[in-house]
């Protein structure tokens, strides 16, 4: 049985786990506010707020519920936008948005009102951008952008620009219902054992499989893994970070230290998805996707990692994620086995992390070319260089030539452009819908050179490198 509280009702349903919770909520609940729109976590209309229990906090996070299974609902409080309404007049979120004129058909509205909603609630500063940042993942058709924007500026003068506010606060303010105030207690109070599992496919955030066969998995047996503790967490030790393949982008992007170690972390993890897709896709499910483009991968491919992998057995062995991969969607991992872990070398005080992404909008959006690269660099040498690259080959591209030419060079235009002509004969792009292979060969190349302009910016420009390309 799933057991859960939607909005201010607690819910006991043995429906299939696979099911979308979208599905659930609309067909099984009639709670039809949450919108069925891409069906593919594109739009934002179906947006609902997930409440997990953390030792007696809660911590609530917007995702969209059209590609996540029920069964991860379970223990949970889930929020629709109908579970947001107070007794006979509108939230400051909705009073917002009515008085900028922020909704045209309405169609998109109440996954805006949600998101708005959750970024309230969230621990994030309550400034502009991080406002803009909770609603990116929401599409307007009727294009009334500077409306909602507007809207989301008055919530964020309302908020004072201030740290998380208790519930109570947000209560007395008319930003949440006051039934807020007793889920913590009742989600203590639910009955959630563990859940046996059937055997069936794997599915963590599901943000990748319920996109390309959600009527299979609503159909037959899920494994949901997306609670299971030891996949989860970040450990930094003696030098060594390991994440657990459960952890999600927004894991990364809450994380103080890992703020600290990398201080643009939270710039580039902005180009990756929109804040829903952030707060619900596994690190795992990125790595065994294993797309020529995908964001995560090709970021920790140029941090060198290993990858952990465990069985039900217990037996677990380790690789470099560079040999993972072995060709188009294919990969190291047999039956029954886990990816349990990243484990990765914290960058040492002379080494520069920098990643980059092109795409037809900013987010959102699969890229067109990304690349990350770390460089380390003693008296102007560099003493280590690992490159990555994506959209330019049938796997996940670690520059492996590349990398070896940069390393022991010095830190010179003439090893940037020489190191570009290398680059160039690692990567096979071919042209799809996304970009032409000669438009791609442009982006590797303008990318590489981007790593060594954003990271030493006194030494190179970009046009130095066109100039001479």
């Amino acid at each position: 049985m799933i057991t859960f509280i939607l909005n201010n009702k607690t819910i006991t349903t043995s429906e299939h786990s696979g099911m979308t919770l979208l599905d659930f909520v609309r067909y099984e609940q009639r709670l039809t506010g949450t919108k069925i729109g891409c069906r593919e976590g594109d739009c934002g209309a179906c947006t609902v707020l997930v409440g997990t229990l953390e030792s007696g906090y809660i911590e609530y996070q917007s995702i969209t519920s059209c590609i996540s299974p029920l069964g991860n609902a379970h223990g949970k409080h889930i929020v629709t936008v109908e579970g947001t309404n107070l007794q006979n007049k509108l939230t400051v979120i909705q009073e917002a948005m009515k008085a900028n004129y922020a909704t045209q058909c309405g169609f998109c509205t109440p996954g805006f009102v949600v998101a708005l909603t959750g970024f309230t609630l969230s621990s994030s500063h309550k400034n502009y951008d991080n406002a803009l940042d909770a609603i990116s993942g929401n599409i307007c058709r009727c294009t009334g952008y500077k409306a909602i924007e507007k809207a989301a500026n008055q919530v964020v003068e309302k908020l004072n620009n201030k740290e998380k506010r208790s519930f109570d606060w947000l209560i007395a303010n008319e930003f949440i219902p006051e039934y807020f105030s007793t889920i913590p207690k009742r989600l203590r109070e639910l009955e959630t054992k563990d859940r046996d599992q059937p055997k069936g496919k794997y599915v963590s955030g599901g943000t990748d499989l319920y996109v390309q066969q959600p009527d299979h998995l609503a159909d037959n047996d899920v494994h949901l893994i997306a609670e299971k503790d030891y996949l989860k967490g970040i450990n930094i030790k003696n030098g060594i970070c390991t994440i657990g393949t459960n952890s999600t982008v927004s894991d990364l992007w809450n994380h103080k230290e890992l703020n600290t170690i990398f201080p643009n972390l939270k710039k580039h993890l902005k180009l990756v998805s929109s804040e829903q897709i952030r707060n619900m896709a596994s690190l795992g499910g990125n790595f065994v996707n294993a797309s020529p483009i995908g964001d995560m991968t090709i970021f920790f491919l140029a941090l060198n990692s290993d990858i952990g992998i465990t069985t039900q057995g217990g037996k677990d062995r380790n690789l470099p994620l560079k040999n993972f991969y072995q060709g188009y969607k294919t990969f190291d991992l047999k039956d029954g086995e886990l990816l349990k872990d990243i484990q990765l070398k914290l960058p040492k005080q002379n080494t520069y992390f920098n990643f980059e992404k092109v795409c037809k909008r900013t987010h959102l959006d699969i890229a067109s070319v990304n690349s990350a690269a770390s460089i380390s660099v003693e008296n102007n040498i560099i003493s280590e260089a690992h490159v990555a690259i994506g959209g330019v080959a049938a796997i996940p591209k670690y520059l492996q030539d590349t990398s070896a030419f940069l390393t022991g060079k010095p830190l010179t235009s003439k090893t940037i452009l020489e190191a570009q002509e290398v680059l160039q004969n690692e990567i096979l792009p071919i042209s799809d819908v996304r970009g032409t292979s000669d438009y791609k060969r442009l982006l590797g190349r303008q990318l590489f050179f981007a790593h060594f302009t954003e990271l030493f910016p006194k030494q190179f420009t970009l046009n130095e490198f066109i100039e001479h390309a």
